[in-house]
């Protein structure tokens, strides 16, 4: 096996993985988890102290047979998603999976007229994605090998109430998704993964009393972010020729 430090030089099972929202939750889980089984993450994400902790864990860990590169990531800002992609190039020479993870859930009624809080959503869950996309897709297209995670949620199959608007980005980002596996080369995997309830710090963002309440009783039961970096670790392993279009995974017990 080739080291996973000198440049550009990778084992043929070693994947160069770009994951957004890598902070905390199931993007942190996600970056860890790779690079533990011995990928190259870079981990975007806004809280650079956060990055640089996980950066440290793996580093340290004996056992990781890769490592965590942290970049400082805005997703909603598209030429700073073309800088994060750009650095990955730089560092290791190419692009091999993209993990579009960024996302925000500050739920409410639509008769509370959080617009400013709607506007954040549609940026981070559907633009951010979108920008990610299409910074990556040329590179993947151009070497003629790649995948596409995007994280969605449960809210992209089903709709409650405080969530209407949540729920409409990731139904958006599901149907991005399954359309670019439409027309994408067959050399060009795309995956979708469904998280239902995890614990996260997703529902601290709410400001929405009503809907805070009703989320406190909704995560009644949660699963850990890594079972979530299991499903995506799983889709990433499966042979060349197969290509695990989407997974939902939530706790047994949510109906």
């Amino acid at each position: 096996m080739t080291s996973n430090t000198s440049g550009n030089q990778r084992s043929d099972n070693q994947k160069v993985v770009l994951v957004t929202g890598a902070s905390s939750g199931i993007g942190s889980a996600i970056a860890e988890r790779l690079a533990r089984r011995g990928h190259l993450v870079v981990a975007g994400a806004r809280r650079t102290d956060r990055l640089a902790a996980l950066s440290e864990r793996v580093a340290t860990d004996r056992d990781a047979a890769g490592e965590v590169l942290p970049v400082r990531l805005d997703v909603t800002d598209r030429a700073d998603v073309a800088r994060f992609v750009q650095t990955a190039v730089e560092k290791y020479g190419r692009v091999d999976v993209f993990i579009g993870n960024a996302g925000v859930m500050p739920l409410s009624r639509l008769d509370s007229l959080l617009v400013d809080e709607w506007e954040r959503m549609i940026d981070v869950n559907v633009r951010g994605l979108l920008y990610g996309i299409a910074e990556v897709l040329p590179r993947l297209q151009a070497q003629g090998s790649g995948h596409v995670v995007t994280i969605a949620s449960i809210g992209a199959h089903q709709v409650s109430p405080t969530a209407a608007v949540y729920c409409a980005t990731k139904y958006a980002a599901w149907a991005i998704t399954e359309g670019l596996r439409q027309e994408c080369d067959p050399s060009i995997r795309v995956t979708t993964i469904s998280p239902g309830v995890v614990d996260s710090e997703l529902s601290t963002t709410i400001t929405e009393p009503g809907a805070a309440q009703a989320m406190r009783t909704y995560r009644a039961h949660t699963i850990e972010p890594d079972a979530v970096a299991a499903a995506v670790s799983f889709a990433l392993d499966q042979p060349a020729d197969v290509d695990l279009n989407e997974v939902v995974i939530r706790p047994t017990r949510q109906r």
